[in-house]
């Protein structure tokens, strides 16, 4: 049947009997896995000109030239460069116009606890044509060793497979890779789409389908929209986030966020240094409302735009607590982490609900949230229907949690934001999105006039 899931030996199968492609398999750190499958179905020889596991870092260097990490985008890349450029030179001239070249490079560590790594896949969508290309970053969660080298070489055939018969649908290319696969035993959490193949792609999608297909929690991409590996970004930095639904970017946004700067960067522990600042988009304001399908990704593109302009890296996750936010970051940095919020948000942090017992309850959610360190600034908020100013001094916290409360604020793991805009407390960005389809100008004094410019230019939100 069309619609039938193919097991991982027919697709390799599938693959080897397809005589229009051929080519080479590079892979470093866990074995040949994904090579390994071509060989084990039989009919190798229609798919395989080559494979090479240059495991001698000096061996590496020797062929791909230097690097200081071997597990990394950038070895990756040279692999794919010099493995391609070498299979179209020995082989183009007696195959080219029959045969669309590839190479499948991988470059990973296995580990006791979970191994993670690069693959990537450099192909020609027809004979002759020019190279396309795809990357993606896995981390694999198997506590064995052999474990997370067997769903690498599975994951590694469903890319060959999806790159083959699928690249002209990159959301079906996605949803295929964790084919004969769960995401208890691999993560998806970056993948990058190049070439003649993928001219209409926007790779800022590409991360939002990894998040909304249960690949990862969370991707991330520049404000460039090029799309980055958590790593890559964060690696021994400290970072502020600012969480939110962005629709649109407000003054309240940017005082929040401006004014939460300003109190992290003064932390002892911070040594000067200049923290990454992140705008994580969640998917739970993404999909509330009418917003589905075409008409989602253009609302979720409209923001990313937004946030583009202001020239910030974009998170989107499907974290819905705070907790799992600072947990998910604790991966990739050692260094503080600061979350920028209003105070109406404290009741979802200290609202026992929101945490299970598995994960320790509400103290145990605290303790996730606070350990790197973590410090929330908090600006204050206006309740609209009675006028109160809501700040952490005022919070109405509950009594059984009112020592608890005492014990954040005196160690400064939750400090409130004194140095506040009052003109910009009654700002709610759904009475902006109101005004701006009701053809309402007086929107435009809310929003920073970068965001009115591009709005207004290029008609987003409804103008």
């Amino acid at each position: 049947m069309a619609n039938e899931k193919l097991d991982t030996n027919q697709k390799a199968l599938q693959i080897n009997l397809d005589a229009r492609r051929y080519g080479t398999f590079a892979e470093i750190g866990a074995g040949q896995e994904v090579a390994r499958w071509f060989f084990h179905v039989g009919h190798a020889a229609g798919t395989v000109a080559k494979t090479i596991s240059a495991y001698d870092m000096a061996v590496s260097d020797a062929i791909y030239g230097p690097t200081e990490r071997y597990v990394s985008r950038h070895r990756l890349q040279s692999m794919l460069d010099y493995e391609f450029a070498l299979l179209v030179e020995r082989l183009d001239q007696t195959r080219g116009a029959k045969t669309a070249f590839f190479v499948l490079a991988n470059t990973v560590a296995t580990r006791r606890e979970e191994g993670r790594g690069w693959m990537g896949i450099r192909f020609q969508a027809e004979p002759g044509a020019d190279p396309s290309e795809i990357f993606i970053h896995v981390r694999m969660l198997d506590k064995e060793t052999v474990r997370q080298q067997e769903a690498l070489g599975v994951i590694g055939v469903n890319l060959i497979y999806g790159t083959f018969y699928l690249y002209h649908d990159p959301e079906a290319l996605i949803r295929s890779l964790l084919d004969n696969l769960t995401w208890e035993r691999v993560e998806v959490d970056m993948i990058r789409l190049a070439g003649p193949a993928f001219t209409r792609v926007d790779n800022r999608l590409m991360a939002l389908q990894l998040v909304r297909q249960g690949l990862t929690e969370a991707a991330m991409f520049t404000a460039k929209g090029e799309t980055v590996q958590w790593a890559e970004v964060l690696y021994k930095k400290p970072v502020l986030v600012q969480r939110g639904s962005f629709r649109p970017v407000t003054r309240a946004t940017l005082e929040v966020l401006n004014r939460g700067l300003e109190q992290f960067v003064q932390e002892p522990d911070l040594a000067g240094e200049t923290p990454v600042v992140l705008m994580e988009m969640t998917l739970r304001p993404l999909a509330a409302g009418d917003h589905v399908g075409e008409n989602e990704e253009k609302d979720f593109l409209y923001r990313a735009d937004t946030l583009s302009a202001l020239g910030r890296t974009v998170l989107v996750s499907n974290f819905r607590r705070f907790h799992r936010l600072a947990a998910y970051l604790s991966r990739y940095t050692q260094r503080p982490i600061g979350l920028a919020l209003g105070a109406s948000k404290l009741g979802e942090i200290f609202d026992e609900s929101f945490y299970n017992d598995n994960e320790g309850g509400l103290l145990g959610g605290l303790g996730q949230l606070f350990k790197n360190p973590a410090r929330l600034y908090v600006y204050p908020s206006l309740n609209l229907e009675s006028g109160q100013i809501l700040e952490v001094d005022n919070y109405p916290i509950p009594p059984r949690l009112k020592h608890l409360y005492a014990h954040l604020l005196e160690n400064r793991f939750v400090q409130g934001i004194h140095n506040y805009d009052a003109s910009v407390l009654p700002i709610r960005s759904s009475d902006i999105l109101r005004r701006i389809e009701c053809r309402d100008a007086s929107w435009e004094s809310q929003v920073p006039p970068p965001i009115v410019e591009l709005i207004k230019r290029n008609r987003l939100f409804g103008f």
